[in-house]
């Protein structure tokens, strides 16, 4: 199927190159985290994403699969993965290939209809939202109006996204947030914690929003 790519979506998804992809674990998930957005993985976004995982398992905007990797899961474990990288897709479907993983190539912001008529017990979204361009409102609220429809009813989307300027990053923090959006890789300067909050209660109920560092943390449930 030809996919019609929104070019700022591309530009963001672009940048997982087999080679970045191989360097992604330890510059973002250790280095970065830890030092730049003040939210360390392995004591902080691991144990989050572990603690909403289902048996029935969407994960959207996969990285390498770091967090899905470190996961137990059960006998009858159910995971699909959804990017819009075929290079993604590959790094993260290769630590988990036992479990048949359902590979989804989509763009989340101009969807094709990949997800057909699937319905999944728990989404995640570490690290998406801020890749993607545009205002955190309408992004957000466009990537979520697509996922609610594949989550059951008492089903959970949740997710980690890296905020904007007003929450006065660290020396470090600033230089990666200038190049990251100069380079389209980042979309984010206007990112905001409420404004995230917003987005999640047009379509999901307990929603819970809470800020870590530079980092928003968020989980949302779709009642009857």
């Amino acid at each position: 199927m030809q996919h019609k790519v929104n070019q700022g979506t591309r530009d963001g998804a672009a940048v997982y190159s087999p080679l970045v992809l191989k360097a992604y674990d330890l510059w973002v998930l250790g280095f970065s985290n830890r030092y730049a957005w003040q939210c360390p993985t392995r004591s902080v976004l691991l144990p989050f994403f572990q603690q909403h995982l289902s048996a029935n398992h969407l994960d959207v905007g996969v990285g390498t699969g770091y967090y899905l990797a470190h996961s137990s899961f059960s006998a009858k474990q159910k995971i699909a993965l959804l990017d819009l990288n075929r290079n993604s897709l590959a790094a993260a479907s290769a630590p988990i290939a036992h479990l048949l993983p359902l590979l989804i190539q989509e763009d989340i912001l101009n969807p094709n209809g990949a997800l057909g008529n699937q319905k999944f017990d728990s989404i995640s979204l570490f690290y998406l939202l801020h890749c993607l361009p545009g205002n955190i409102r309408e992004k957000a609220a466009q990537a979520f109006e697509l996922l609610h429809q594949h989550l059951t009813v008492g089903g959970t989307l949740y997710g980690a996204t890296i905020l904007g300027d007003h929450v006065a990053h660290n020396w470090l923090g600033r230089r990666l947030m200038r190049l990251y959006n100069k380079k389209g890789i980042f979309g984010n300067h206007d990112d905001t914690l409420s404004d995230l909050e917003s987005a999640l209660t047009r379509y999901f109920t307990k929603v819970n929003v809470r800020q870590h560092g530079k980092v928003a943390l968020f989980s949302a449930e779709l009642a009857n």
